[in-house]
């Protein structure tokens, strides 16, 4: 049996600290440190969009890739993270070296070329798992995420000279990545793809659906969610395909950057602390109240959320709620952006709200710790949610989330019951509903809780003892690349 590393591709659109909008860049940016440091060979590919290269520093080129119908050559190029993860860039000017963000331009309309920009992304990827490998590495896994990669097992299943195994995890079935017929063969596919069994989807193809049908493997971010997508309504269209390969399907919870959100040594908040030094924290809480412009009134809670403003992070419920949480009493911190509506009703609800509510529209990283650190309470009221990081950076930071009972929340809070507070799991306050009667009253239940001091701190300490690193996820992780890698190699040859 060979004794050398697993070779493991993880291809992303987007990996934290370069470019990140989102949950899967906090994935890319601490999940394959995690896998490197349990002893696999793991190599993140990514798009050179501008100035990553910059930030990067040294990089060399280690390969090319020839011009195609839907896009121009490219080059690779390869460099070193700061987490000590190989990093490689597919250099393209024309499709990658442009204003706005990885998706959208720089007027929030999508980039109108992307289904040749991320086919050329997971072109690359499957390449690299093929025998023949443009550059001198070559992966036994190639593991895709979302619609922008998930077109990789597609080529890789097409491919004469396939190796790799495959695995597609899906962060938001939400996004799946369609277009018109048409782009198949620029793409590169043959005619045979575009059919039910296989990449076609109600007369249009879907780079997701691709993924989904041609992996070896296919996971998703939390147990719950994995069950939640094989039905309606959070199936999208895909649930029949889902529950078809229900025994491929594998739910694994996320993990957190337990080095980057870390109380006792967070560089981004003014006062650090820890389970045993609580008191600590109320800096924070005086920075926080500073910066949104809150009264500083000991005798009421700050209550704070970090989110999209969008229906599915459930910003109706919070502002149908709103009266009512203020008057229990308490304070409401907002920061997000999102739908352009919900930005300007929170922004009037703060203005006639003064010192009882302040909202930031925008996002910044010191912000969101800052949030994080200095709130007693987090609102994560989403109709649905893959995964949720901020529930996790609350408990890790003492600060008691609320949360619908949905996807990843439902595994990484535990309801605020007798039971739970006698055999010490409760963490959090969870409402079963997504409704703004439902959501209120777990909210009630929150401050109710956080006028009892030595109740308070029992949540807060059992929230910070829980371990949200990505050590037991990687294993995980690993445990399925060695299981899709073996049966690939036991695969007769064609």
């Amino acid at each position: 049996m060979s004794t050398e590393p697993l070779r493991v591709l993880f291809a992303t659109p987007e990996a934290g600290p370069f470019v990140k909008t989102g949950g899967l860049g906090d994935v890319a940016g601490a999940l394959p440190a995690a896998l490197r440091a349990l002893g696999a060979d793991v190599r993140v590919l990514m798009p050179a969009y501008r100035g990553v290269a910059t930030k990067l520093g040294a990089v060399r080129e280690v390969g090319q890739t020839p011009r195609t119908a839907g896009a121009p050559p490219a080059r690779i190029l390869e460099g070193v993270a700061p987490n000590g993860v190989p990093l490689l860039l597919v250099d393209c000017p024309a499709f990658f070296d442009r204003p706005g963000g990885p998706y959208q331009d720089e007027h929030g309309a999508d980039h109108v070329d992307n289904a040749f920009r991320f086919g050329l992304l997971s072109r690359v990827a499957a390449s690299i798992g093929a025998a023949f490998s443009p550059i001198p590495w070559r992966a036994e896994v190639v593991h895709a995420n979302d619609w922008q990669t998930a077109l990789a097992p597609a080529y890789l299943r097409y491919a004469p000279d396939a190796a790799a195994a495959s695995v597609v995890t899906i962060h938001n079935l939400a996004f799946q990545g369609i277009f018109a017929p048409g782009v198949v063969p620029l793409l590169g596919l043959p005619p045979e793809s575009f059919s039910i069994d296989g990449i076609e989807y109600y007369g249009q193809m879907s780079f997701l659906k691709a993924g989904l049908f041609f992996a070896n493997a296919i996971t998703t971010v939390s147990p719950s969610y994995a069950r939640e997508i094989q039905s309606e309504p959070l199936g999208f269209g895909l649930q029949g395909l889902l529950a078809g390969r229900r025994d491929v399907l594998h739910g694994i919870l996320n993990g957190i950057d337990t080095t980057a959100w870390d109380p006792g040594r967070d560089p981004l908040i003014p006062s650090h602390f820890s389970a045993t030094r609580l008191e600590a924290k109320a800096g924070n809480k005086t920075a926080l109240r500073r910066r949104f412009g809150l009264d500083a009134d000991p005798a009421v809670p700050v209550l704070t959320m970090v989110s999209r403003l969008t229906d599915q992070k459930g910003v109706d419920l919070l502002l149908e709620a709103l009266a009512e949480i203020l008057a229990l009493p308490a304070q409401v911190a907002v920061v997000g952006t999102g739908e352009p509506s919900y930005e300007r009703l929170l922004q009037t609800l703060a203005k006639r709200n003064r010192g009882r509510m302040g909202v930031l529209i925008g996002f910044d990283e010191a912000l969101a710790h800052l949030a994080e650190a200095g709130a007693d309470i987090f609102l994560m009221p989403s109709r649905f949610e893959p995964c949720g990081m901020n529930q996790m950076f609350s408990q890790r930071y003492g600060t008691v989330p609320v949360v619908h009972a949905t996807g990843g929340l439902a595994d990484s809070v535990t309801d605020t019951t007798p039971a739970s507070l006698a055999n010490g799991t409760a963490t959090g306050f969870v409402f079963r509903a997504p409704k703004s009667a439902e959501f209120f009253e777990a909210v009630r239940r929150a401050v109710h809780a956080w006028g009892h001091r030595e109740l308070w701190m029992r949540l807060q300490r059992n929230g910070m003892a829980r371990d949200f690193s990505w050590t037991a996820s990687a294993q995980r992780y690993l445990a399925l690349y060695r299981d899709i890698a073996r049966a690939r190699r036991t695969v007769p040859a064609a």
